[in-house]
């Protein structure tokens, strides 16, 4: 079965030709490639960061977290270590029915625990903010997943603005989602939670730089830029050259220049706290903080598959287009789950991932179909109140393999 990125980029590539070869554009300031490194939102210095570009701003918030939060909130063994639990939710656009599902039943079951910090990508970012406020708001993530179709989401395009603009189809629907969820008041509880400690992280593609951007959206909220807020969330869900990317403005040496960011999925489809605190080792013993004495047990929803699935592809460019990008999609994504164990076993953290089990394969008749939505729904919210078994490696390094094959 194609999934929902897969099913887009048949459309997509079909046109990939005459979009590439179109003529109109948005006037641009980019950002000169020798001060990439430098550019931060304007008078923002620790609300975002560029993976491989340590922000040292960015990073002594986070380590001072650790002197706001609840101590009661997060244990410590009997070697003096204490364990925070964090949650890295995936993209994969309807398919996060299915961790919408998991995350619900898993409050419903009842060891669902208090997230130190919680990141997000493409549809794990719309999610991530409600997510985070905990399970009082289930229903509106069950709402969100079992009630809109395509048409909430997306309006395609006629041939003559696709071949004069930047997209196939215009995201306005979604951002009209987006405001309609995460309201002042929502984003005001995100800034609350901030305050305690917690933390909030959203991914986009950087794409001049071809970097993951990771941004605090708990220190956007605390500034009142409720305009960021959403504008980050919009574009890291914006699959390239289907959705519009987002011109984010920043500064960089006094000069303004504007970034161009699409779906953080085009470089990871998941992230976790490791790409953000590295190197900061030294600063938290700067700071009175014991970084051997900190650890991590990290929850990771893929909202995908790690098996491959069967569908008989039609010999056209549409068709082999189309399934050759889900294909791609879907080993990135497999491939995010080795990376990130390979370093949380370095690091000495827990690692537990969860994933649409390979016997379950809606068949969507629209990109977001409700119907087939509201099945991996289900289907994720039986599986944890049942007690979901968290993998504690990725495909193919388990003991028991039957696990997870089809």
């Amino acid at each position: 079965m194609r999934t929902v990125f897969g099913r887009a980029a048949a459309v997509l590539c079909a046109a990939a030709f005459l979009v590439t070869v179109s003529g109109c554009a948005t006037l641009r300031h980019p950002v000169p490639q020798d001060l990439v490194d430098k550019a931060q939102v304007d008078g923002m210095a620790d609300v975002r960061m560029l993976i491989g570009v340590p922000n040292p701003v960015l990073q002594k918030s986070m380590i001072e977290s650790l002197k706001d939060e609840n101590g009661s909130d997060y244990p410590v063994d009997d070697k003096g270590v204490r364990w925070y639990p964090i949650l890295a939710i995936s993209g994969g656009a309807a398919n996060g029915a299915y961790g919408a599902g998991l995350l619900k039943g898993w409050s419903a079951e009842g060891t669902r625990p208090k997230f130190k910090a919680v990141t997000g990508v493409s549809t794990g970012a719309i999610i991530a903010p409600l997510v985070f406020l905990g399970k009082d708001y289930d229903g509106t993530i069950e709402e969100l997943y079992t009630t809109l179709s395509t048409r909430d989401v997306m309006n395609l395009k006629g041939p003559i603005r696709a071949l004069t603009g930047n997209s196939l189809a215009s995201n306005a629907p979604l951002a009209r989602q987006i405001d309609k969820y995460l309201t002042p008041d929502i984003i005001e509880k995100v800034a609350k939670e901030h305050r305690a400690g917690r933390r909030l992280f959203v991914g986009t593609t950087q794409l001049d730089a071809q970097r993951l951007s990771a941004w605090d959206m708990g220190a956007i909220a605390c500034k009142g830029d409720v305009k960021l807020f959403k504008q980050v969330i919009l574009a890291s869900a914006a699959i390239p050259v289907m959705f519009p990317p987002s011109l984010i403005h920043v500064k960089a040496n006094g000069t303004a220049y504007d970034e161009m960011h699409v779906d953080g999925g085009t470089v990871a489809q998941v992230f976790t706290f490791y790409h953000l605190l590295k190197g900061a080792d030294n600063m938290a013993r700067e700071m009175g903080v014991d970084p051997s004495k900190l650890r991590a047990n990290y929850y990771i929803i893929r909202n995908g598959y790690v098996t491959a699935g069967y569908d008989a592809v039609k010999d056209d460019l549409a068709s082999v287009a189309g399934r050759s990008f889900d294909t791609i999609i879907n080993a990135q994504g497999i491939g995010d789950t080795y990376r990130i164990y390979t370093y949380m076993k370095k690091l000495g953290n827990g690692y537990n991932l969860a994933f649409i089990p390979g016997d379950f394969r809606p068949k969507p008749k629209q990109m977001f179909d409700p119907v087939e939505m509201k099945e991996l729904f289900d289907r994720g919210y039986q599986d944890a109140v049942n007690g979901y078994k968290w993998h504690k490696t990725p495909p193919g390094l388990e003991d028991n393999q039957s696990e997870i094959c089809d």
